[in-house]
């Protein structure tokens, strides 16, 4: 297991949200799952019984676990999954499957999935045009993308070279 890997505080989601995870990431899968009892921890006794105490599942590599313990915390977006992405296609993919079923679209390749987990979908053109050593160009790059939900990689190339 690697030293450092995200932990999910879910409401009672979590078994599904590992599905939902593992069947849209290549290379994932639900490592194992432990369930709560009866007579659990949780103030009514029976609460929880049958939800997630703990799962582990890897997503392309990156482990995670999670757990079902109530509402009282919930996700925001001070913290976000950052996906990268090598092309259209691949932004396409990833944002069309987190926004499925209730997620919401926001601005600048954020959005947050049918959970509230905040996800970024970011093609890797998004770095290197950012980074042009012409502050003109970057700064055009920049402006364009922040009129963007969903990261267009051609409008930003068209942003970058007008002038």
């Amino acid at each position: 297991m690697k030293k450092i890997s995200p932990f999910l505080w879910f409401d009672s989601q979590a078994e599904e949200a590992m599905k939902f995870y593992t069947s849209i990431f290549k290379n994932s899968k639900i490592i194992n799952i432990k369930y709560w009892g009866e007579n659990n921890p949780f103030p009514d006794g029976n609460a929880m019984a049958g939800k997630v105490m703990n799962g582990t599942f890897e997503l392309d590599g990156q482990l995670f676990q999670c757990m079902d313990a109530g509402p009282q915390f919930k996700f925001t977006e001070a913290i976000s999954m950052f996906v990268s992405c090598k092309t259209q296609e691949e932004v396409d993919y990833f944002w069309e499957k987190l926004t499925a079923d209730g997620g919401q679209e926001s601005m600048c390749g954020w959005l947050k999935d049918k959970f509230g987990l905040s996800w970024q979908i970011v093609p890797t053109a998004l770095e290197a045009l950012l980074h042009d050593p012409d502050p003109e160009k970057s700064q055009r790059v920049m402006q364009a993308m922040l009129q963007m939900k969903k990261i267009d990689i051609d409008a930003l190339k068209q942003a970058h070279e007008q002038g």
